[in-house]
């Protein structure tokens, strides 16, 4: 597939809610399938999410979105101590370069405010990518969530180096 081009980054907005939760079902239930089965999936996403734990959680996170045209291509979320908590790509927009350019930006906004280290907690699916963009895995954990099983990476980039 092509990279995009005419991409926008900006700052998330709360009318950009629903759009960011549909972007984020969509993507667990279509781009992870290969590595989850149908009772994990279900378990990360609900396909009826509930928008207020999303609208708190958004709220208390930095996150960026991407858009081309009138589309959401994607969106990034960290807290300013370097932690990146999401990050996710429209099934359509998948293998374009947008989640590399959203965490680009991002990275360089954490620079900017003076973080040291990035770190987060990585799917089986997101793994590789974080290791493309410098991150280490410094252990494994099997986490349960709504009854599923999970084996997740804790992840950290040393941006001083």
């Amino acid at each position: 597939m092509s990279t995009i081009t005419s991409i926008t980054i900006r700052k998330y907005r709360i009318q950009d809610l629903s759009p960011v939760v549909r972007l984020f079902t969509d993507s667990v239930h279509e781009l992870t399938a290969g590595a989850y089965d149908e009772t994990q999936r279900f378990a990360w996403a609900s396909r009826t999410p509930h928008l207020d734990t999303w609208r708190q959680r958004l709220e208390s996170l930095e996150t960026l979105v991407a858009e081309e045209g009138q589309d959401l291509a994607g969106f990034i979320s960290y807290d300013n101590d370097g932690t990146i908590d999401l990050v996710f790509t429209a099934p359509n927009y998948a293998r374009r370069g947008i989640a590399s350019t959203l965490y680009h930006e991002a990275e360089q906004q954490l620079i900017a405010k003076g973080a040291k280290e990035l770190k987060t907690e990585a799917s089986v699916v997101a793994k590789p990518f974080f290791e493309r963009h410098g991150f280490e895995v410094v252990d494994e954990q099997r986490v349960t969530v709504r009854g599923a099983q999970f084996l997740r990476y804790n992840m950290r980039k040393d941006l001083t180096a």
